[in-house]
């Protein structure tokens, strides 16, 4: 009797129950699973971070180039200072706008009158073929965040699910039963589901709360655009 309990005290002290301990004690398979959810989680806070600043960025640059837009100034005048050099996707809209205008604006009298019929359907498509690429480099990454959201907390379980059934194997070799056998392989089995956890958890709320700004993003560009296309249409008319 005195003997298995120091055995089990020894076999308690042989085990490092501390995290790092929990890591490198781990079965090799329980290890990969946890070094793939620490490096899905480093990766998805880097994209937390990233697109957090891109879009504080797209709002302060979109906020001046309205106040440039609606300041009562030319658009010729405004279209010749920012040139070729679009900063932030509105500026791009207006540009890719406003080039298919002055090539349109540059042509004969007759030639203007003869191709005013598709003018506003072309603006309207540049505007949206402009928009749609500057949303695509917007969101880019965003499907990894929800993955990890989705997928961490099973890819954890399976490691948890792994280190149980190393846990019942120690049992039936040591034919052992003592808190000193089971409790290690459950330790770094539930050290797993924790590690898909804290993966997860931050994935989905971030991608729920930049998806949503993303999407008001994209309608305040989706508004510029509509607002914009009615100013061309009504210079169309003008020049009918």
């Amino acid at each position: 009797m005195e003997n298995d309990s120091l055995a089990g005290a020894a076999g308690q002290a042989a085990h490092d129950i501390s995290l790092t301990g929990l890591f490198f004690q781990a079965d090799i398979v329980v290890k990969l699973v946890m070094l793939l959810l620490i490096a899905a989680s480093v990766w998805s806070w880097a994209i937390i971070f990233d697109k957090a600043m891109m879009l504080r960025r797209l709002k302060r640059a979109a906020n001046q180039f309205e106040e440039a837009f609606w300041s009562g100034g030319s658009l010729d005048d405004l279209y010749d200072r920012m040139s070729e050099r679009a900063n932030d996707p509105m500026a791009s809209i207006f540009l890719a706008a406003m080039r298919e205008w002055r090539r349109f604006a540059s042509r004969a009298q007759s030639e203007m009158t003869a191709s005013v019929q598709g003018l506003q359907q072309r603006i309207e498509k540049v505007m949206d073929i402009t928009l749609g690429r500057q949303m695509e480099s917007i969101e880019r990454r965003m499907i990894f965040l929800a993955s990890v959201g989705s997928a961490a907390p099973f890819v954890g379980l399976f490691g948890t699910v792994w280190g149980i059934m190393n846990s019942f194997t120690s049992i039936a070799a040591t034919e052992n039963t003592s808190l000193a056998v089971v409790a290690p392989g459950i330790a770094e089995a539930l050290f797993a589901t924790a590690l898909g956890l804290v993966a997860a958890i931050p994935a989905v709320i971030a991608y729920n709360k930049l998806s949503t700004d993303i999407a008001r993003y994209a309608e305040r560009l989706e508004n510029f655009a509509g607002e914009f296309s009615a100013i061309l249409s009504r210079q169309v008319e003008e020049v009918r």
